[in-house]
This record gives structure tokens, sequence and C-alpha cells, in this order.
């Protein structure tokens, strides 16, 4: 039905004849012409009818927006003073012979236009029409051209793309899993994989030596922007390579990515240890963009009388810190106020403060509601410890070290956005030596990353003191965000079992859970080790999207719906009945809720 996609069309093509077809982006009439801007997926071209093609003429008047038609006609140069250089088809234009209304289309819900502010609610209603806007449709191009890259590095590295089952049993990944009710075997259920980990560790005790997928994974856990209850990922892994050799693998994919699709040339990686990040950043994702940094002033706080200090600095549990903002002093208190209340979010009960107004003045330049109740050689220390200058702002965290790592890690991450403290586009790194646990309130321990990540230590070590076990994982991050994340996996039963043991995972619901896993361990079980790449977070990096929906094509709300087709949904009685399911009615106290 074609010759020629709209955005492919330029010069060479001149005083050829041409057959298109697309939507009409924008009808123009000036008085005797009517121009007509063609769009499909590859960009738009301006046809131009005049009244001596009188059918089609009279077709032109008739068309609006996003009616689709075929157009045939002489590709011609725009005339002097017409063209338009923004476009990559601004310097031609179409002389339309023929047009045919191959479909009418009723007025769409809103204008596929580029200066169009849309609700996300109404384009996520109606994604088959927001995806046809250039900006989409360009976002989704270079997925698919990313996808086929990093599938071609892999296949010319040798890794063979392996599927692995999408219904599985409930495994802890970390999340909630999504359960899927067997018919054929009444009262059990499935899981959907919140990643092909176990399966991916069994094919390398099959033999198949370098695996990789383009996998879907499934988390049942709450949404932000870079979350989806079902997402892409990029999973790797390979037998017989430490982690030096497989951080490098990925290294060069990821530069590789950025290279051909960007045409960015990625720093070093530089390495930095997970108590590194989090004591100097507050997170083990820094953005090492940003210039500044935590500095640790509890021996400082130790002796003042405000408790707001003095009590945190003297609690082995926490930790007193400052944060120096460069020319700071111009934020105004009610942006003070404001970032307040944004640190509350993780717990901070308050953020003090002192401006730098002129640091040769001594105390005198200094202004701060907290000056009364420090020291002036506690004053003097801080400001020789952060280097202040006159122009800067401290602000300070005081509370427990979990809290005080995520407000002010969160903290620095806004206020550098905010002041335009970035250096550089993109800033690389990977962070490696994680703690094997962590525990809650409780005592109890819990997996930093997965149960099957290898210690660095023997299992003896690690049942004696889990919290000071360190991981062979590594996780690859770029301005802030986690990219991906793997590790050397653990190849000998007896220490599956000991970590098994620190979960509190005794060894009879460690034969019926991962029975199959244990017995793969016995049976020679080569070293092996891999990562994953979240690819939807990769593309919205790429394209400097806000949101991973943006890059996905038919993606969930936050609550984790379809508003396109409005799932979840009902199911019949019938099929509850097949699958020997009853479903509870709630009080109405819950359903308000």
């Amino acid at each position: 039905m074609r010759s020629h996609y709209c955005g492919e069309l330029n010069e060479s093509n001149i005083d050829e004849t041409v057959t298109l077809c697309g939507w009409v982006h924008r009808r123009r009439d000036h008085g005797g012409v009517i121009f007509l801007d063609m769009r499909d997926r590859d960009g738009i071209t301006q046809v131009v009818f005049d009244p001596d093609t009188v059918e089609s003429f009279a077709l032109a008047e008739q068309v609006r927006n996003e009616f689709v038609i075929q157009i045939q006609g002489l590709v011609r140069s725009r005339p002097e003073g017409t063209q338009n250089l923004d476009m990559a088809t601004g310097k031609i234009e179409v002389l339309g012979k023929e047009l045919s209304i191959l479909n009418a289309a009723e007025t769409p819900p809103f204008q596929l236009d580029e200066h169009m502010e849309v609700g996300e609610d109404v384009r996520l209603r109606n994604r088959f029409i927001d995806l046809r806007r250039p900006e989409m449709l360009n976002k989704l191009r270079l997925r698919s051209k990313v996808t086929s890259s990093i599938r071609r590095y892999l296949d010319e590295n040798g890794f063979l793309d392996i599927e692995t089952p999408i219904l599985t049993r409930a495994t802890p990944e970390g999340a909630r899993d999504y359960l899927v009710p067997s018919r054929t075997h009444q009262g059990k259920f499935f899981a959907l994989p919140q990643s092909p980990q176990l399966f991916k560790q069994l094919l390398m005790v099959s033999g198949m030596d370098r695996y990789y997928q383009i996998a879907k994974c499934f988390r049942d856990e709450d949404l932000r922007a870079d979350r989806q209850p079902e997402f892409t990922q990029i999973d790797i892994e390979t037998s017989f390579l430490d982690e030096d050799t497989i951080m490098q693998s990925a290294e060069t994919m990821i530069c590789s990515v950025f290279k051909e699709h960007l045409d960015v040339d990625l720093d070093e990686f530089p390495r930095m240890t997970y108590a590194d990040a989090v004591l100097k950043y507050g997170t083990d994702r820094p953005d090492l963009r940003n210039p500044m940094s935590l500095v640790d002033i509890a021996d400082l706080m130790q002796q003042v009388e405000f408790k707001v200090f003095n009590a945190p600095a003297n609690d082995p549990e926490s930790r007193v810190v400052v944060m120096k903002v460069p020319g700071g002093a111009e934020i105004s208190r009610k942006q003070i106020d404001d970032y307040t209340s944004y640190i509350a979010n993780y717990g901070a009960k308050g953020l003090a403060w002192v401006k730098v107004n002129d640091l040769a003045a001594g105390v005198e330049g200094l202004q701060s509601p907290i000056l009364k109740f420090m020291p002036e050689e506690v004053i003097q220390g801080v400001l020789s410890l952060t280097e202040a200058a006159t122009g800067d702002i401290l602000f300070f965290g005081a509370d427990k070290t979990s809290v005080v790592n995520e407000a002010m890690g969160a903290l620095r991450d806004v206020v550098g956005k905010n002041m335009n403290l970035l250096n550089g586009e993109w800033a690389p790194l990977w962070v490696v030596d994680f703690p094997m646990f962590e525990s809650d309130k409780d005592g109890n321990y819990t997996s930093v990353h997965h149960p099957f990540t290898a210690p660095s230590c023997s299992p003896e070590e690690l049942e004696q003191e889990p919290l000071k076990a360190l991981s062979r994982a590594y996780d690859m991050v770029l301005n802030g965000t986690e990219l991906g994340g793997g590790s050397i996996r653990i190849d000998n039963a007896d220490m599956q079992q000991s970590v098994f043991r620190v979960l509190g995972i005794n060894e009879a619901e460690a034969e019926e859970k991962f029975g199959f896993l244990l017995d793969a361990l016995k049976y020679g079980c080569p070293p092996h080790g891999g990562i994953a790449f979240g690819l939807d977070r990769l593309i919205m990096m790429m394209t400097g999207s806000q949101s991973i929906r943006e890059v996905i094509a038919f993606p969930k709300t936050q609550s984790a719906s379809c508003l396109l087709t409005d799932a979840p949904g009902e199911v019949s009685n019938k099929q509850l009945r097949e699958l020997n399911i009853r479903l509870r009615e709630l009080p109405k106290t819950e359903q308000s809720s």
C-alpha cells in the first residue's frame, strides 16, 4: 500500500512519485490550497492539495485530524522561505495527486501535539492514541534498538538465549509474589517469577555455561516512578567467571549501548564499597555528579548540651552528620521549611541549619536558630571539618543511623538538583562488598540481595557473625539510579544450608521449598554468577524520562491497575468454582479504607 514511510523522504526523492499511508497529524486550509501534515511511525511529511486535482481536493476538505489516509503524489522542493529545518522532511513536500480515506476518526480525546499538556490518566486510558505521538514512538523505537544491541552483544560473546518458566513456585526474592491458582491441582498455586534466579542457576549446573534472557518479571509491591508490577529484565548468568570478569563484561555492554545509541562515552566506572557509599552519601546508589557529602560530627557533639545532637551522638545505633551546600546561603526560609517537610517522609523529626553569611566574622557572621545551643569551639570545629566558605549553608542530621542515612541522602539528591550543583551528564560506578544480611527490630535476618548470593567468608564464620559477613555482590549505579545488580552465587550445598539457617529456614522447610536446588548443588555445580539489568529503567534514563511508564507500551498505574483494559477485573462465579475459590466479603470498615 505504500512505497515509502513519511519520515524517510528527503531531497534525494525529488521528482519521484510516492505512495504514503498514515494519519492526518494536522490539516490547514490556506484559501484554495490544503496542507495535510501526514504522520506515520517514521515521521511527518507535508502533503499539498490544490484545486487542480478536483476529486482529491474535495476529499482533502473532508479529512480531519487522525483520519487514516493513503496518498499518491510527487515529491518536490518546498518553495523558498517555507522550509522547516526543525523537521527531517522540512526541505521537501509532496504534491498530492490521489487521496483515499482508509478510515475516518472521531475527534480524539486530546490533540497529538508536543505543546499539549494532558493528564497521565487520560493518556493511559487512551494509550493507543498516546503512542501515536512522535515522542512516544521514538522512545519505543529506542527501546527496540537497545534490546537488539544487547542481544547482539551477548550472542557475539557466546551467551545462549534460553527461556525460563513463567509459572513457577513462590521463592523469597524480597517482595510479594503474584499467585496463580491451579485448576488441575486444587488448593495449590503457581507464582509468577520475581526473577529467573533459580532457573538460571540450574542452567549453569546443566552446563549451559552462558545464558541470557530478556525476561518478564513480576512483583506485587508498592509502586514508584521507577517500578511496575511487571517489568522487563536483562538477565545474564555465566559459569567459570569471577566477579571482576562479569563486571567488566557488563560494563563493556552498557558502554557500547550508550555509545551506539546516544554517542556517549561513559567515563571509567570507579568501585566503591557499600560501607563507604552509605557513610559518605547516605545511600548505596549515590549520584557522583553531586559534589556534596555527609560528614560525621558525633565526636564534636557528644559534650554539647543540646539534646537533639547530644543524645544520638552518644548512641552507637545513631548518627550525627552535617552536609555543606555550596552557595546555599541564598536558600530561603520557606525553602528550608519545604526541605524539612520533605525529609519528614523519611522519618526525620526536623532539619537544623546554619547559614555562613560571612566566614571572616566568626560566629557573628553565622545565622541559625541553633547557634545558642552550641559552644563556639564546636561551631568552629564543624566549619573546619566541612571547609565551609562564605555563602554556604550547613544542614544537620541527627537520629537513628537508618533515618539519618535515608533522610540526608534524599536531601542531598533534591538540593543538588535544585541548586544546579550536578557536574557532568553521566556518572557511573560499581558498588561492591554489600553485607550479606540485615536485621529487623526483632532480631530476624533478611538477605540484602537474595539468599543465593555467595558470602566472602566460610559457613562457620557466616553463622557465627551474620551481620559482619560480606557478600560477593555488585550493583551498577548511574546518576544515583541502580541500573543492575548481580553476584557470585552459592555453588555448595553446605553453604546454602548455612544461609538458610541464618534466615531461620530449617532443613524441612528448605527441602520443601528448595530441595531441587540443594540436589542440584550436590551433583557437580560449577562456580557461577551473573547480573540483571532493568531494561525499563535503562531506557528511562537514556530518554531522560521521569517515569518508566513513559517507556513501556502499556504500563500500569501507581495503584497497579490498567486504565486501558480496566484490569484487574472481576471473574465469573463459574471460573471461581473451577478453581475451587470462594471470595470473602470484606467488612464495611475494610472496604471504606
